[in-house]
């Protein structure tokens, strides 16, 4: 409602001398009023300041996580809001996670040593999450800062330091700070909160493995997505499940680590058992919010749904993913091109998506490049980098995987659950094993 504000003072008005006074008592107010006495102010006096959500620390809308910390500072980290409360959860869920995912595991990632022992410090009370905030760090220990005195002066060919100067006109030299790799850590460590509730609430399961390595590629035909298991993927340091492949791309690693340069490769992510009926249509379809979850990775550079840009070859009649009747009475299609998930939605079939990650981009070869006051120069790197990003990588593209899903679960919980379901056309979320009668959202 628009409010009259007097510009002039009323005809009989008490001066400023009255106020207070018996006077104000016989306030005489004119007959007839001139609209030149009042002033309708057309804007706000103060015009509204928009707010930009502009920092991109944070994920998530109904389970939310806050990453924090560098390369090269004390720590690193996050925080989870929104996690159900009396989940059962401890470091040990966490850290088996972390431990697939820290550096100097092998020959072929980083040699830099860290343990990465992460600590719950706020959010669970005897075993069980209390629906606060979870706090979860990790110390860095294993810091060596002079490894990038060169890097102070000049930038790396296609890595983020002169794109952060660029952006805030100063930054962490070492480690990258920010851009590092190290930040995941609180990405893969939220991503096994997600994964346990995904797995005990509805039974879903999410697993990625290395299907390429620079010019060595896993034939999509030897891994049966229904079948394939944790144990097969981590039975190699490569993280193939296919162990003849593996060795192959063990081997295309090798070759370019011993001459200090680097490779790069995709990431293959299933997620099987999922509940049908998570995303929502138009702007925020599933397939959409799982290509930015992954392409806010480091080193990302490509993502495949389906049967992705392969699927452009075909005709509609190829493509098309029949439906029939299976021996449950459940409606499914005879092939999954879709990648299980069809307008946006989940289908119930295997979800399946391809992440490419580039070549390492700090490497131990000399490069031309330009210092940060503007002089061109010869760069050789130094420091401890991984000769391919995608061995580490897959931990990282499952936690950002199953961040993506716990949240759209939850949404449907609470759009489309609150009451009964349509027993002909839904299905519940709730899967019936003894694990996830013990949980409830």
């Amino acid at each position: 409602m628009a409010s009259f504000v007097p510009t002039k003072q009323f005809l009989g008005a008490p001066s400023s001398s009255d106020i207070g006074s018996s006077r104000l008592g016989s306030l005489q107010l004119p007959s007839k009023l001139s609209s030149s006495n009042f002033h309708v102010p057309s804007r706000p006096s103060h015009p509204k300041r928009l707010e930009i959500q502009a920092a991109g620390s944070t994920f998530g809308n109904y389970f939310r996580v806050t990453t924090f910390g560098e390369s090269h500072g004390g720590g690193v980290g996050c925080i989870i809001d929104g996690c159900p409360p009396r989940l059962p959860l401890s470091e040990s869920d966490m850290q088996v996670e972390l431990d697939r995912r820290r550096p100097g595991q092998s020959r072929i990632t980083t040699p830099r040593k860290e343990t990465d022992t992460c600590k719950i410090s706020s959010g669970t009370a005897d075993g069980l999450t209390t629906g606060s905030p979870i706090k979860v760090e990790v110390p860095n220990t294993d810091q060596r800062g002079n490894d990038y005195s060169e890097m102070s002066l000049a930038y790396r060919p296609s890595h983020a330091d002169a794109t952060y100067d660029f952006k805030y006109g100063v930054r962490s030299v070492q480690g990258g700070g920010r851009s590092s790799a190290r930040e995941t850590i609180g990405r893969v460590a939220a991503g096994a909160v997600a994964k346990k509730i995904l797995k005990l609430y509805s039974g879903a399961e999410v697993l990625a493995y290395v299907s390429q390595v620079h010019q060595v590629v896993l034939p999509e035909d030897l891994i049966d997505h229904q079948n394939v298991t944790l144990e097969q993927i981590e039975s190699n340091i490569v993280r193939c499940p296919d162990p003849e492949y593996a060795e192959k791309m063990i081997a295309a690693i090798d070759a370019v680590r011993v001459r200090g340069d680097s490779v790069g490769g995709v990431v293959t992510c299933i997620v099987r058992n999922l509940p049908r009926g998570l995303g929502t249509p138009v702007f925020d379809k599933l397939e959409a919010e799982l290509a930015k979850a992954c392409m806010s990775l480091p080193a990302t550079k490509g993502f495949e749904f389906g049967s992705g840009f392969a699927g452009t070859f075909m005709t509609g009649s190829e493509h098309n993913d029949e439906f029939y009747m299976d021996e449950h009475g459940r409606i499914r299609t005879r092939t999954n091109r879709s990648g299980g998930i069809q307008g946006g939605i989940s289908n119930g079939e295997v979800i399946n998506m391809r992440i490419g990650f580039k070549p390492t981009s700090t490497i131990s070869r000399k490069q031309q490049t330009v210092t940060r006051d503007k002089h061109e120069t010869e760069l050789i790197a130094r420091g401890r980098h991984d000769p391919c990003v995608v061995p580490r990588a897959v931990p990282m593209v499952e936690a950002m995987v199953a961040l993506v899903l716990v949240d759209q679960l939850m949404a449907q919980y609470s759009q489309c659950m609150m009451f009964p379901i349509n027993p002909e056309l839904q299905e519940p979320l709730q899967s019936s094993t003894p694990e996830s009668a013990e949980v409830t959202l």
